[in-house]
């Protein structure tokens, strides 16, 4: 082996191949032990994720070894074996088997959190530092990890020493160098036309599918690819035919020929009198419907919302439109089905969208959203503010206020102590309110104050939905004795459920969220078991409210729904789906269909014709909203 790595400099391209190689397979390996359970496939389709596994490792090592390819074509011999470039190589080398194994261990982190490899939501945490590597080093002994990955570093680097420098010994002119440099430079190239972002997507188990990928390679696709154009990947259909069907689905109103295309304005005129009623809309991070008792769970974590919700209007088949928070709030407050890639949230140009508040601000409310984090994450400020609201965010918190902060904002009993002294003063000064709420303590580190729950703070997610629980139900009983608590109509909803992976790719289940409507002087306790997602929100509450407007929403109100119109719009960043009928329709890039019966059961897959109607349904629903957004059809003045 000493002889291989004497004949050619390149050798070292093949040293650093090797040990990449070897680092990839056994993260992979980890990856499938973990996840085992939920692997029910068979050993060559194991076999084929590990195989399309190596091609991904090599398709990512043939661009990072771009600059070390023309560095070693481009240095004179008599340079290349000096003591100087001997010691620049092996601290190169150090430093990248450290990055290597860091890496490694972020993936890991990461896919116990996400179960996938890194993707768009890697690349948006890396823009926000403060957040991201607080809440790391508040979750993890990042100075023990540290500290291992230096020693592991430093054992690798003595194992490959000896061959490290045998490849200071070869000797080649310019002309042989280049007979090596100019194939090694085609393979980026080759992995470029060849391997693209879904491309190791072979399996219909979403768990082995990530295993097949490769975390860095992903990153970087994924950066490469934040918004996905949707006339160029997804299934297409007659636009003027889906846009009757849409028009169809959302008006009070059969749609007529003479209106533009897409055009979903329709005006919604209540049969009753407008009521002039305050609105807390409180978005709650990561709460599933299976932490709460109402919905079967026996942990116990939710002690103030089981009691809550027996005294409120509870939606029981209700779903998150996706897996984050700026895909709830996109949901809750433009009412849009979900278009791939980025969040319109983060999309520049988003302001002056109709929007919930915008219809609140039109019967003169004030409207606000308030946060307990520094609002410029995920753009959130910019969002609302570019859309009418008026922001209260971490920075707007006197010292004083702040009596617990972590990575990611102020404790929710900061927030809603806040939320109680802004309604206090639009109170006194006699203008309805609507408030937009977004917690945050229900999230890694999963730390709060001490003494208010018997979860000691910072050890996991149990103290983090109970301490949310609790804040709850302090807010909810400091509003009880409020002069405006009467005439004020409170809805909880979660943002997106706690975890979304699951071993196909739109787990139903993995969607279920609660919504709770409780104003006890106007809103009579009971359930509702209409199917319905986030886009509904908008519409239910103004309805309500008895409020007259000219809605572009795509939701409808719930509670004027036959039971069996129900529908829920669910996604990813690439899967769209359309639950109904007990059938859930998916369409994904490169023009696929999917067709699943008993999505909550036996998920059974059927041909991409079985359900033709629910199929233009789902079309008509995401390549409409493509459409309204890339033509800017939204805007108000």
């Amino acid at each position: 082996m000493s002889k291989l790595f004497k004949k050619s400099r390149f050798s070292l391209i093949l040293l650093f191949l090797l040990v990449n190689l070897a680092a990839f397979a056994l993260l992979r390996l980890a990856l499938l032990v973990k996840q085992w359970p939920d692997i029910d496939t068979s050993l060559d389709q194991i076999g084929s994720a590990f195989m399309l596994g190596f091609i991904n490792d090599l398709a990512f090592y043939s661009y990072v070894s771009i600059p070390f390819t023309l560095y070693l074509l481009i240095l004179p011999d008599s340079l290349f074996r000096s003591n100087l470039n001997k010691r620049l190589v092996s601290a190169g080398f150090f430093i990248h088997l450290y990055l290597l194994f860091f890496i490694e261990t972020a993936e890991w982190t990461f896919w116990d959190e996400f179960g996938v490899r890194f993707n768009f939501i890697a690349v948006d945490y890396l823009v926000y530092t403060h957040e991201v590597v607080g809440n790391i080093v508040e979750s993890y002994p990042l100075a023990w990890i540290l500290t291992g990955l230096l020693i592991l570093s430093a054992a690798c680097f003595i194992f490959v020493k000896k061959w490290l420098f045998e490849c200071f010994h070869a000797r080649e002119a310019f002309s042989s160098r280049s007979k090596i440099a100019v194939p090694l430079l085609f393979f980026p190239a080759l992995s470029y036309a060849v391997v693209g972002q879904t491309w190791h997507q072979f399996s219909a188990n979403t768990y082995l599918n990530e295993i097949a990928g490769n975390g860095p390679y992903q990153f970087f696709a994924a950066y490469r690819n934040n918004e996905l154009d949707y006339r160029h990947f997804y299934r297409l259909a007659d636009d003027r035919s889906l846009s009757d069907l849409i028009r169809s689905e959302l008006a009070e109103s059969p749609a007529t020929k003479e209106e533009g295309l897409y055009d979903i304005r329709r005006m919604i005129k209540p049969s009753g009198a407008e009521k002039r009623l305050n609105v807390i809309l409180i978005t709650v991070e990561s709460l599933s419907a299976e932490f709460l008792g109402a919905f079967g769970s026996s942990e116990q974590w939710t002690p103030f919302l089981d009691e809550w919700v027996k005294q409120g209007l509870l939606f029981t088949n209700f779903y998150a439109t996706g897996t984050r928070t700026i895909r709830g709030l996109e949901a809750l407050t433009l009412s849009i089905p979900p278009t791939p890639g980025q969040s319109i949230v983060k999309r520049p140009d988003n302001g002056k969208l109709f929007n919930l508040g915008r219809v609140f601000q039109q019967h003169g409310y004030d409207t606000v959203f308030l946060y307990g984090g520094r609002g410029y994450f995920d753009n959130m400020n910019a969002f609302f503010s570019g859309n009418g609201y008026r922001i209260v965010d971490q920075t707007e918190f006197t010292p004083e206020e702040v009596t617990f902060a972590n990575a990611w904002g102020v404790s929710d009993d900061i927030i809603f102590k806040r939320t109680i002294k802004e309604a206090d003063n639009d109170y006194r000064n006699g203008k309805p309110f609507f408030f937009q709420i977004m917690t945050t303590s229900n999230h890694r580190p999963y730390t709060y104050p001490d003494g208010r729950i018997d979860i000691p703070s910072g050890t996991g997610r149990a103290g983090g939905v109970k301490y949310t629980d609790y804040a709850l139900g302090e807010f909810i009983r400091a509003a009880h004795g409020k002069p405006w608590f009467d005439d004020t109509v409170f809805v909880m909803v979660a943002d997106h459920c706690a975890g979304s992976a699951r071993k196909v790719d739109l787990p139903v289940d993995r969607y279920h969220i609660p919504l709770l409507i409780y104003a006890p002087k106007y809103v009579k306790p009971g359930r509702n078991d209409t199917l319905s997602s986030q886009i509904d929100v908008a519409p239910t509450v103004l309805g309500l409210l008895n409020f007259s407007y000219e809605s572009q929403f795509y939701g409808r109100n719930i509670m004027q729904m036959p039971q069996g119109e129900g529908r829920a719009l669910i996604s990813n960043y690439q899967k769209l789906g359309l639950f109904k009928d007990n059938k859930l329709v998916i369409l994904s890039p490169q023009q696929k269909i999917e067709v699943i019966a008993d999505p909550l059961g036996a998920h059974k897959p059927l041909a991409a014709d079985a359900e033709p109607r629910i199929l233009l349904e789902d079309m008509a629903y995401y390549q409409s909203a493509d459409y309204i957004w890339t033509h800017r059809l939204s805007r108000y003045r």
